[in-house]
């Protein structure tokens, strides 16, 4: 999995050119529209309308929102259905990475796996998106689930406990975003103990700059984000997670998205805690799974070399 980097709100779309001024709409012309997201089934598969929730990560801190969709997918005993080629999305290939055995199955950038039995799907992201082009990714991703008739995206990303104001007593602490109501309040998630990200506010500007752009509208002057002017909580704004929130719900799509602060390093407790977190808001229990892990979970064969292979023994 390839780190990805925040990003400033600036660099979510395309800049104009240096020598056109922003109000210039020969300038906005110029710029081609961005393509639209393809995909190609595998052979014998199809999308699944019992598949009505999609999980997928949002690329941040440790990769943990990735961790967690690997952990699923073989529990879940998911299937692949579909590549996802997006043009904004770095290519990148791979052995299989759920095992459980390596057979050679190549396991592309980004692609889309369902499973009917437990009624979930997921779209799984190996590599980041293309500087400047977030808000194109976010728009095609949330037309793509749209099309195929998912009605309830679940979006998991990790968020840099280096940005926390307040510690909360339980370091566990989940943190959420939701479509349900103006404020990103959501009784259900309240129900489960989770906390919403207070640091959310629809009328902040950076938050109103970034439905806007996904709306539609265009990056103005007064919009460019000054660094001596940025505050904590616009470091949540400028994030992918954000970006598919806001085109998602544009969509009329029902979002939820699960977050959870970490730092760099080994994430796998993280990535457990996102995936259980998953199972609780649908009702399910991770032992429901079947796995060959410890409470039902299948361990992805990726993990085994997820830190590089095992030292030489012989430089000791």
């Amino acid at each position: 999995l390839l780190r990805s980097v925040p990003q400033t709100l600036v660099s979510l779309v395309p800049q104009l050119p240096a020598q056109a001024e922003p109000s210039d709409p020969t300038a906005a012309a110029a710029d081609p529209a961005p393509a639209a997201m393809e995909f190609a089934l595998v052979d014998g598969e199809k999308f699944s309308p019992s598949c009505s929730t999609l999980v997928m990560p949002a690329l941040s801190i440790g990769n943990v929102g990735q961790l967690a969709v690997d952990l699923l997918i073989p529990s879940a005993k998911a299937r692949r259905v579909a590549y996802l080629d997006e043009p904004s999305v770095l290519p990148c290939i791979g052995n299989d990475a759920f095992g459980p055995d390596a057979v050679g199955d190549l396991a592309l950038a980004l692609e889309e796996y369902e499973s009917p039995s437990h009624g979930l799907a997921f779209i799984q992201q190996r590599s980041p998106v293309i500087t400047g082009m977030m808000v194109s990714f976010a728009k095609n991703v949330a037309n793509f689930i749209s099309s195929i008739g998912k009605d309830h995206v679940v979006i998991l990303s990790s968020l840099d406990s280096g940005k926390r104001r307040v510690i909360d007593a339980s370091s566990d602490m989940l943190y959420y975003l939701s479509s349900c109501n103006e404020d990103g309040s959501d009784p259900e998630c309240e129900k489960l103990g989770w906390k919403k990200l207070e640091e959310y506010d629809p009328s902040q500007r950076l938050w109103k700059c970034l439905a806007s752009l996904i709306e539609g509208g265009v990056l103005s002057e007064d919009m460019a984000d000054d660094p001596e002017e940025m505050t904590a909580s616009d470091y949540y704004a400028t994030l992918p997670f954000a970006a598919l929130f806001f085109a998602c719900k544009a969509k009329g799509l029902k979002v939820s998205c699960v977050l959870c602060y970490c730092s760099e390093g080994d994430n796998m407790p993280e990535s457990f805690h996102l995936a259980e977190a998953v199972c609780k808001l649908r009702g399910q229990d991770p032992e429901q799974f079947h796995g060959n892990g410890s409470n039902g979970w299948t361990i992805p064969l990726s993990w085994k070399s997820i830190y590089g292979p095992p030292p030489d023994m012989s430089i000791f």
